[in-house]
């Protein structure tokens, strides 16, 4: 039987066929503090013990508007940059890829809407278009 918190590496391709598009900056992910004076401290993975960035992304593929858009979790040692160019200068909105892509299986919603859900985690990115290396290596 699989654990809660399982989580599944998975290719970009395959929960995102039509690839991902961000809106916005890569952003710490800090912990809740009700006490607003308190320093903020940042997330780290439970599993990796690495820092916990994030930001807001939309699959051009879900048809379900609220489900579209999402925060993708990036787990990583230092906050990563994106490879791609902004689609329109100073808006932060780019077409992505991923690289180290996870699925972790949730169920999401509320009362009698619920459905299974996934958090991504990714490594970081890679450059549109790009393959990862574990798959060009492959393909040799």
């Amino acid at each position: 039987m699989l654990e809660r918190g399982t989580r599944f590496s998975v290719p970009f391709e395959v929960p995102f066929p039509k690839g991902l598009m961000q809106s916005g900056p890569v952003m710490p992910d800090y912990e809740y503090n009700p006490n607003k004076n308190a320093p903020k401290v940042q997330k780290r993975d439970e599993v990796t013990g690495k820092l916990q960035f994030k930001a807001n992304v939309t699959d051009p593929a879900e048809t379900n508007a609220k489900r579209a858009s999402f925060a993708l979790l990036f787990v990583a040692d230092v906050q990563p940059v994106p490879e791609t160019p902004e689609l329109v200068p100073g808006t932060d909105m780019r077409l992505i890829e991923l690289e180290g892509l996870t699925a972790e299986p949730r169920v999401m919603g509320q009362g009698e809407f619920k459905y299974l859900g996934y958090i991504f985690r990714a490594e970081g990115y890679r450059p549109a278009g790009g393959k990862s290396a574990s798959r060009s290596d492959k393909a040799a």
